[in-house]
């Protein structure tokens, strides 16, 4: 069975705020489907909904959305439009975005460094002591 599988976002009744939100970040991004008590977007062929559940329920690091980046540039963009207006940066490449959900913003090549049994220390000792990654300096460790 092939049914596809998708992340139910619980929102205090700013769900269309935030797909319009993350469609905006993400290239691309659109809101598929609207009502008063959901919100369907798709970002990156990514298929989310956003619940307006009301306070009940907040977001933790128990749950994160990692974004694989390709270049510095595209590290620096995501970092600064999900920390925007509220957001928060945490350590070793995590985020929470100005609604509380928590995000890792890492480059392509973080599996290549670390699967490198000699590398690899170096590069998660040097992923401990950044907030947001800096590719260059995990590629040089």
């Amino acid at each position: 069975m092939k049914s596809p599988i998708y992340p139910s976002l619980w929102f205090d009744g700013n769900a269309k705020e935030a797909a319009e939100f993350y469609c905006s970040v993400f290239k691309g991004g659109k809101v598929t489907f609207e009502s008063p008590m959901v919100v369907f977007w798709e970002v990156n062929g990514t298929k989310f909904m956003g619940l307006n559940g009301g306070p009940n329920f907040k977001f933790n690091e128990a749950v994160s959305f990692v974004v694989e980046s390709e270049t510095q540039e595209e590290i620096d963009f995501l970092w600064e439009s999900l920390t925007a207006n509220g957001g928060q940066e945490s350590m070793c490449g995590w985020l929470k975005d100005k609604f509380g959900l928590s995000w890792q913003i890492v480059p392509t090549v973080i599996g290549e460094l670390m699967s490198d049994p000699e590398r690899a220390p170096r590069v998660m000792a040097a992923i401990m002591d950044m907030k947001k990654l800096d590719m260059q300096k995990l590629i040089d460790a």
